[in-house]
């Protein structure tokens, strides 16, 4: 037994050490390749679009905040960027868009720092200088794409084409663009008249309302039906919802596009919630936000990520999602998504603009066994809304979700309760056990045998009994 438990260490050890050097070896080629699709679409861009896109590459600018101003200062010039407190706040940006280590960028800060240190805060002094000393309230680092795309934002600059040359253009994808207000689109069954309460269904990343208009509601019960008016939503940026090209996909907006679409028009006053990963996130802040109103909130498979003291949340939290690992295949796939801008750009040029010829070949070759609708949610979006939206919500939340996940165990008083799969490879079941250590009365059912999609995918009717179980619980 002890030279089998010997030969079994070294042999853990040494596929560790394999699988190390392999994942090294291939993020540092996708670095470099990032790089030079960072100069392809410039060029690509400059000669269809006739302008220069700003992408994260760029070098970062030092701004400094004063009254709802930004004095940027960059090469020895200077402006003033003017924000408006009801269109963006910088810290709903995840510093993740434009601050991803590896080791090519250590090794670029390491050559050009040196250089430039001495210029920069020669520049950052005069600058200083100039600036109203009362006005004057914090120095931090932005990248300049965020103060560009602000800029667009606020001043009411022309945004860029929709959709741009790189996106879909197909009718359903542009359906929004026919539309006299910019709502989601929602989905909305159940009772017409006297409902007792509603539902709102959030799907997760890179997904759309079918998530749950394919699985839940066909399942609903008749006692459900007149009892509960249900509305599943499209996510800005994904599905039928409007892809807007100027936006940063923040919590903000996200927020206000649900409350928008379905609260204000339908007079929506008490809900329940259910929200699949991604979708988590944004339930727990529209409960903070309403919460008197909400009677319950369902999490399946929340991405929450406790950050250590000391340690900075947004970086730590990207660390966790997107491990640079090869292994095991949806690691991989989610660190392509977190770390590289550009790679991802060519993915959704490949598949989403091309979303009704992968369609029609999933079909052909699977003889329609294939769940469409999933791959209609993986199809279809831009990859400035999952780019962003990735980012800024999976991230860019890191530091508030304590504060909220508070908020529900002192004052709210709803019933909460979450599912997870015990095979669930991207957000791990401990996340899920770091939910209910913050609100203890939180219920964790883990489904056996089940990964982050089958935890509702193929369990249809016993998930949907499951909830209508919780609302019936809750309601009152």
């Amino acid at each position: 037994m002890g030279v089998m438990g010997k030969t079994r260490m070294v042999l853990t050890l040494t596929g560790r050490a394999l699988h190390e050097a392999v994942s090294f070896i291939v993020f540092t080629f996708l670095d470099l390749l990032d790089l030079f699709l960072c100069f392809a679409y410039k060029v690509a861009d400059f000669f269809i679009e006739a302008e220069w896109k700003p992408c994260y590459c760029t070098s970062a600018k030092e701004a400094i905040t004063s009254s709802g101003k930004i004095l940027v200062s960059e090469q020895g010039e200077s402006k003033i960027v003017c924000l408006s407190s009801s269109k963006l706040e910088l810290e709903e940006i995840s510093d993740t868009l434009y601050t991803r280590p590896s080791l090519l960028s250590e090794v670029s800060k390491l050559t050009v720092n040196e250089l430039k240190r001495i210029k920069v805060e020669k520049t950052l002094v005069q600058s200083c200088e100039k600036t109203k000393k009362g006005t004057m309230r914090s120095t931090f680092t932005i990248n300049s794409t965020i103060v560009e795309m602000l800029q667009e934002k606020i001043e009411g600059q022309k945004a860029h084409p929709i959709p741009r040359w790189s996106d879909c253009d197909c009718k359903l994808c542009t359906s929004w663009t026919t539309s006299s207000t910019e709502t989601l689109f929602v989905k909305a069954e159940g009772a017409k008249d006297k409902a007792k309460e509603d539902v709102l269904f959030i799907h997760g990343f890179i997904s759309s309302s079918a998530f749950w208009t394919e699985t839940v509601f066909p399942n609903l019960s008749e006692a459900a039906k007149s009892s509960y008016r249900f509305f599943a939503v499209d996510l800005l940026g994904f599905g039928r919802s409007p892809k807007p090209t100027d936006s940063l996909y923040t919590l903000r907006e996200h927020l206000e596009m649900i409350e928008r679409s379905v609260m204000e028009p339908y007079k929506v006053k008490s809900f329940h919630i259910v929200a699949h990963s991604l979708g988590c996130i944004l339930a727990l802040a529209l409960a903070v936000k309403h919460p008197g109103s909400v009677k319950s909130l369902t999490l399946l498979a929340p991405p929450y990520y406790p950050v250590p003291r000391g340690v900075q949340p947004t970086q730590y939290v990207m660390r966790r999602v997107a491990p640079r690992r090869v292994w095991p295949p949806i690691a991989f796939g989610a660190s392509m998504a977190c770390w590289y801008e550009h790679i991802t750009r060519t993915i959704c040029l490949v598949i989403c603009k091309n979303h009704r010829l992968w369609e029609f070949l999933a079909k052909l070759i699977t003889r329609n066994r294939i769940r469409t609708f999933l791959l209609e949610g993986f199809f279809i979006h831009t990859h400035n809304a999952a780019w962003h939206t990735l980012h800024n919500i999976i991230c860019g939340t890191a530091s508030k979700l304590d504060g909220y996940l508070n908020v529900v165990h002192n004052h709210l008083k709803c019933d909460v309760n979450i599912f997870h799969g015990r095979n669930d490879e991207l957000i791990p079941i401990e996340c899920s056990y770091n939910v209910q250590e913050r609100v203890p009365r939180a219920r964790v059912k883990v489904i056996e045998k089940k990964d982050h999609i089958t935890i509702v995918v193929g369990r249809e009717k016993a998930f949907t009994r499951e909830l209508e179980k919780i609302w019936s619980r809750s309601s009152g």
